[in-house]
This record gives C-alpha cells, structure tokens and sequence, in this order.
C-alpha cells in the first residue's frame, strides 16, 4: 500500500512539473542556445553596485512616443503599444495620448499563468507593463553614463516590456535575474531570453548571480 501510494504520488507530481514545465519547444531552445552565446560577451559584475542617485525621470517622460525604437512616433504612447500588443479580446478608443489606445481586453499574465481583465479607468492598474531589465537596474549596471536619448529608448523599447499582473510586477521591483524569476517557470526560458537579448544590445553588465541563474535557464530551455 505505501508503495503504491508513492508511485501515485510520483505520477501526480509528474503531471504538475510537466504542466508547469511542458516539452522543450524547439524555437525556444534554439534560441536559447543563441542566447547563451550572446551571454558570453556581456560584461559582469561580482556584484549590484547601488549608485544611490537613480531618479525614473533620467529615462525621459513615462511611455513617452518620441523615442527611436520599435513603435516610437507612431502617434500612441508605449503604455497603450504594449496592451495592444500583449492583451486579446481588445477593444480600443481614441484617448489624448493614442488614437487607438485600449479600452477593454484580457491578459494571460505570462509571469503566473492567470487570466486578467483589464478595463481602462480606476481598475486599469491590475495590468501593468513591467521592464523586463528594470530601469533603476539598468542604471546601477551603466545607463547612469548614458545619454539621456538612449536611456529614452530602452525605458520604452518593446523588446524590454512586457504586460503582466500587478502583484508580480510589484513583486520583482528591480531585482535581477539572480534575486527574481517569473514565479511560473514555464516562461522562464523566455524571460531569460529576452533579458540577455536586452542587455547585450544596450551594453548593460550582469552581476555574477544573476549571469549563472541566466545560464542555467538557458541551458534548461
């Protein structure tokens, strides 16, 4: 009887691991492989140097339109971009900021799995967009020596946000990869992804815990 009930429990847990980690997909692991490439040539840090002097302000207005990255000057604020973007079932509307901005829709948060409704007024901030390199990291790891153009750019760079729930959001705040992974780990592969591809691009460093977490997803993926 114990035995019988061990396998069943090994089974049940089996299940649970394969539906929070499914089957490796192979564009994901491809591009995991490159990734882990391109984590080799970012420079490290042996640690977080906290600079003290960060300020959101030195990456320009919030979801500004006059940047030159992906979406910049197509006449709708970043924020509306990335709901428009990441959220289904969307209905927009014309707002000051965006001719086309999201009214209503629904997010699958990619950091717990759990669906959302989002409609834009008082409970809009249950869908937020997060960095997924947060700015006052990026600043303590070399964007304070950047100018204040570029600092613009990846504060409202598609590539480095991303719609999720509040609680996850608020959660991470600006921890790197090494103190903060996406809670469902079936987005980790493209989470650590998306945060070397950032920056490697921008010529941000990675503190040492934060470069071996970001291998060894990788090498998972």
């Amino acid at each position: 009887m114990i035995l019988l009930l061990c396998v069943t429990t090994a089974v049940a847990v089996a299940v649970v691991v394969r539906r929070d980690r499914p089957p490796a997909d192979p564009h994901v692991h491809a591009a995991a492989q490159q990734t882990r490439q391109l984590l080799t040539a970012v420079d490290v840090f042996p640690h977080r140097l906290h600079r003290n002097d960060y300020q959101r302000s030195a990456f320009g207005s919030a979801w500004t339109d006059a940047v030159s990255v992906a979406g910049g000057g197509n006449g709708c604020d970043t924020r509306n971009d990335i709901l428009g973007r990441d959220l289904v079932e969307v209905h927009t509307g014309a707002v000051d900021t965006c001719g086309r901005a999201v009214l209503t829709g629904r997010l699958r948060s990619p950091y717990t799995g759990e669906w959302i409704v989002f409609r834009r007024g008082r409970t809009a901030g249950a869908v937020q967009i997060d960095h997924i390199v947060a700015l006052a990291l990026a600043w303590d790891m070399g964007a304070w020596a950047w100018p204040a153009d570029r600092r613009a750019d990846l504060a409202n760079d598609p590539a480095n946000l991303i719609a999720v729930d509040a609680a996850s959001n608020q959660a991470k705040s600006d921890a790197p990869p090494g103190r903060w992974m996406p809670p469902l780990a079936a987005f980790r592969c493209r989470y650590a992804i998306q945060f070397v591809t950032v920056v490697a691009a921008y010529g941000l460093a990675v503190d040492a815990d934060s470069r071996e977490v970001l291998d060894d997803v990788l090498a998972r993926c």
